[in-house]
């Protein structure tokens, strides 16, 4: 630029014009009347380079540039009265920079109060609170002090070392954290220029050369690794090649050299104020803490909306320089070096940071908040979510932590309330499981009497204990070293009783009217009282509203709902109420009010003796003279805690269904309940059985489960190709398995006399036996078989339980099975010819108004006469199966001269087959059904003989009305 020249150049200079340096041959100045001026901004705490219009003073030095050795022209570059309308002169450079080192240096010397001095132009007091606050973030001053600056032991390093004070405060945390030498290089680094070049023709050669030092977390690394390069590189070359290896690699010589100066000038120094280096290397992560000592106010977090933007201190924004080696991965918290405002907020030596470093070193600049404080069982303890911030950033978000020494009082009334008053504690003390249990006998009587107004409030147990705990008892930990003290001299302290548990002048139930246990006299069950009206609403494995009884899947069987339909004494009066409101509107006007109904026909009744309806109905008619049937009582509309809840439960007390139906439960649970009473069994049950070897078979067995003792029945019953002793639910079942059992083995173990039997038979019996429903003529022998044998053991009398039994009616059955069977097949002949008889008539009416009809005798004589009918029906019903029969064809030959009144006939025999349709679904599926019920499907073939063919005699008189009554009296 000084060289002589000839041609014309054009200068391109910043401020460095307005000082007093003369370059020779300028004759033309180009004032653009702006700078880029250091300025302190107040507002965001950091040096801006914001471009300003200079002064009047500035303009004046730039034009003096020119003509200083011949006449010049200045052009400016705005209006004349934008000129005058400048201030005179430039900003004092300590009106508009941060003022913490100047604080910091008068303070050491003790030139008193900053706002007292005597400045030739005295400071913004903004800028004076802002050097001070800096120096508080520098932890240099106490915090104590309102007037007069008082510095810390820190503050007394940082003034000793003649550098920045954040560098300042690097330095000495980096002599704490054994990492001085790495921290003194990346320090002087940053009071410098970079001397890494990029020069515009050269920038991505210079990129490439510069790459090989890039860390790629920090930029703080970046300075060291290329400091580590350039010291290996200086002790092996000479100083002219180390200068051309630095020109060759666009680095700055001359920097460089103030660089390593400056790290020598730091030693000394900091070894003067006992600041010295440390004999290993520093590690990495402490390198950075101690930088981010002196970069509190500079640590930035991630936007959730941005990635690329961070919120700093104060709620500033800003970004990582493009150049940053740091730019493009984006971490989620940094420090900054140097936060610049140019066209925006850019972070310039940036390093990746944990935000758990910044609190440990800015324990006196953070402010803690808390929130939810709760109790917490695990802990024992009041816990609350603790929120960290610095300079209003948040280095913890939620964190928990012990609230016990942030509020002890509230922790006090917490832990009281939440982990003795609500129970929510893990503890061994008896004192607590005492209460508790005291606390549920009284919540079960409130449970009982569906009130709640028995057990006292909260607000009384917590006075009861507030009362007797001292203050500073906390926590669990804490009253566990109180209690240990004092539970020696008054172990009963804490313990309440039942009279300090119920409410003054509250009626509690008594144990008669609701008592715990259900006796019937055969097995106690337990009973559970619960008052939640929401309960009806919610799944079935929770507790339903009302009372509830434990009964055991292995004497399921011996349960019936009817047992339970009474309830219990205390809620009977509620239950009669509720009866008489669920009676049809005219009935139920005849015997209101209720209430008053209840008390008076309550003592009329024999509860347990009788069916609640029909007791019920029999005495109001009495009471009032009203016409009441029991069927216009509609219990499905009784409120669901005036209906029984039935829990049933396995050997351990699992629930393993509930609900109100008790016979739906029943067959829900029978394959269960199969299992459980063999798992009980086992000592007794067998399988494999071919012959009676097992000795005698016991008329019960005694079946315990869950400590409730309930009978089971053991037989024999078919499985297979042979038997298995198992034990059963009733006595029914019972004789109906050992029976189809006793016949397997005698028609394995008597001989063949299928020859001796057909020997019997004339050829028109033979001829007749052809014309069965059999699907072969063994299956019938089989079939007839199985009947002769069903009926020589039952004239042989009850059933054998014994070997010695079993061997005598196999004896009988021997001598008398041939004359049997003989008996069985020529009464089975006749029948199967009437039989014949009806399916030709059957056959003759094809026409399609007859379709119903023939539909309907179809399913007659499947009944009559499907798979296995001889063995099924008996052989003392053979006779009556020919008489149906024959009947059937009577019916068939004047079907056409009566076809009205066949069918109102039919109509009758179909209701009264569903009527009993229904009453058969009312009895268990896998249970023989009673004698007297199968009577009643006898009856019903008998009034099919007496509506369709008169000339055909019944077995005894019959009619729907007495079908009717004998179903009622079942």
């Amino acid at each position: 630029m000084f060289a002589r020249h000839q041609n014309r150049r054009i200068v391109l200079a910043t401020n460095v014009a307005e000082t007093s340096l003369t370059v020779p041959g300028i004759k033309y100045v180009v004032d653009a009347g702006t700078a880029r001026i250091s300025r302190y901004s107040a507002q965001t705490k950091v040096q801006r380079l914001p471009i300003e219009p200079i002064s009047q003073a500035s303009a004046n030095q730039r034009a003096g540039r020119c003509g200083r050795t011949s006449d010049g022209i200045c052009i400016r570059l705005y209006a004349e009265d934008d000129f005058d309308a400048r201030p005179e002169f430039t900003d004092p450079e300590i009106t508009r920079t941060n003022l913490a080192s100047v604080i910091l240096q008068m303070a050491a010397i003790g030139l008193g109060e900053i706002e007292r001095f005597p400045f030739v132009q005295a400071p913004d007091s903004r800028n004076i609170a802002d050097g001070i606050a800096l120096l508080h973030e520098l932890a240099a001053i106490k915090p104590d002090t309102k007037r007069r600056v008082s510095l810390t032991e820190v503050g007394r390093k940082l003034a000793a070392l003649p550098i920045d004070p954040r560098l300042a405060r690097m330095i000495v945390e980096a002599q704490k954290r054994s990492c001085l030498r790495e921290v003194l290089v990346i320090a002087a680094a940053m009071s410098i220029q970079d001397p890494r070049e990029r020069p515009v023709e050269a920038e991505e050669s210079a990129k490439a050369k510069h790459a090989r030092f890039r860390d790629k977390k920090s930029d703080f690394m970046s300075y060291l690794n290329l400091w580590r390069y350039l010291r290996e590189q200086q002790k092996e070359l000479s100083s002219n090649q180390f200068r051309r290896l630095c020109k060759s690699e666009y680095i700055n010589y001359l920097r460089v050299r103030e660089w390593q100066d400056l790290v020598s000038q730091l030693k000394q120094v900091c070894a003067t104020v006992g600041i010295h280096l440390p004999s290993t290397d520093g590690d990495e992560e402490q390198v950075h803490r101690a930088l981010l000592s002196g970069l509190l106010s500079h640590v930035g977090m991630q936007d959730a909306a941005n990635k690329r933007e961070y919120v700093g201190a104060r709620n500033a924004r800003f970004a990582i320089f493009p150049g940053s080696s740091v730019f493009k991965s984006s971490p989620s918290w940094i420090m900054a070096g140097e936060l610049v405002d140019t066209s925006r907020l850019w972070a310039r030596d940036v390093a990746r940071i944990e935000p758990e470093w910044a609190e440990e070193l800015a324990g006196h600049l953070v402010k803690r908040a808390y929130s939810e404080p709760h109790w917490e069982r695990k802990r024992a303890s009041v816990v609350a979510y603790e929120k960290v911030t610095l300079y209003g950033v948040p280095i913890v978000a939620r964190r928990k932590v012990n609230y016990g020494r942030i509020d002890p009082e509230l922790s006090r009334e917490l832990f009281i309330r939440q982990a003795l008053v609500e129970g929510d504690w893990d503890t061994r003390h008896s004192f607590f499981h005492h209460n508790a249990a005291k606390i549920n006998e009284v919540a079960d009587l409130e449970d009982k009497s569906r009130r709640r107004d028995i057990l006292v409030d909260d607000e009384t147990l917590f006075d009861f204990y507030d009362s007797k705990i001292p203050a500073d008892v906390i926590s669990g930990r804490h009253f566990d070293a109180w209690w240990k003290k004092v539970r020696t001299d008054s172990p009963q302290l804490l313990e309440a009783t039942t009279d300090d548990l119920i409410r003054s002048g509250a009626d509690a139930p008594s144990a008669t009217d609701f008592p715990d246990v259900w006796t019937d006299g055969r097995r106690p069950l337990e009973l559970s009282y619960t008052f939640d009206p929401a309960a009806i609403a919610r799944t079935a494995s929770d507790d339903p509203d009302g009372i509830s009884i434990d009964i055991p899947v292995v004497a399921l069987h011996e349960a019936y709902a009817s047992e339970f339909e009474w309830l219990v004494p205390g809620r009977r009066e509620e239950l009669i109420i509720a009866m008489i409101r669920t009676l049809p509107k005219p009935v139920r006007r005849l015997v209101v009010p209720a209430p008053d109904r209840a008390r008076q026909v309550l003592p009329r009744l024999s509860p347990g003796n009788e069916p609640l309806q029909p007791a019920l109905a029999r005495e109001l008619r009495a009471l009032t003279g009203a016409a009441i049937d029991e069927s216009d009582f509609n219990p499905t509309k009784l409120p669901d805690h005036l209906r029984m809840t039935f829990r049933i439960v396995d050997e351990s007390g699992r629930t393993l269904a509930q609900g109100k139906d008790l016979d739906k439960l029943k067959d829900q649970l029978a394959p269960k309940q199969r299992q459980e009473i063999a798992s009980q069994s086992q000592d007794i049950e067998r399988t494999g059985i071919t012959a009676w070897d097992f000795g005698d078979l016991p008329a019960t067995y005694d079946i315990r489960s869950g400590g409730v003792t309930t009978t089971g029945f053991p037989t024999l019953v078919t499985e297979g190709t042979t038997l298995a002793l198992r034990v059963v639910t009733s006595a029914a079942q019972q004789r109906e398995d050992l029976r189809t059992s006793v016949r397997w083995l005698l028609l394995r173990e008597l001989p063949s006399i299928a020859s001796r039997v057909l020997r019997t038979l004339n050829s028109t019996e033979r001829i007749a036996l052809t014309q069965t429903s059999h699907p072969s003529a063994s299956a019938l022998y089989d079939d007839c078989a199985a009947a002769a044998i069903d009926l020589i053991v039952a004239k042989s009398g009850p059933l054998p339980m014994t070997r010695q039994g079993y061997e005598k009616l196999r004896e009988v059955a021997q001598g008398a099975i041939v004359a049997t069977m003989s008996r069985t097949m020529r009464e089975l002949a006749t029948t199967l010819t009437a039989r014949a008889e009806a399916l030709l008539l059957l056959d003759e009416i094809r026409h399609e108004s007859f379709a119903d009809v023939r539909a309907d005798i179809a399913s007659q004589l499947d009944f009559l006469f499907g798979p296995s009918f001889v063995t099924r029906h008996g052989v003392g019903r053979l006779r009556d199966l020919g008489r149906y029969a024959k009947a059937v064809a009577v019916r068939l030959d004047r079907i056409k001269a009566h076809r009205d009144t066949d069918r109102r006939g039919m109509l009758v025999i179909h209701d009264v087959l569903q009527e009993y349709a229904e009453l058969v679904a009312e009895f268990p599926s896998d249970e023989p059904l009673p004698p007297a019920l199968t009577d009643i499907r006898w009856m019903i073939e008998e009034l099919r003989v007496g509506t369709f063919a008169q000339s055909v005699p019944t077995a005894y008189t019959v009619s729907v009305k007495r079908i009717h009554k004998a179903m009622d009296d079942l």
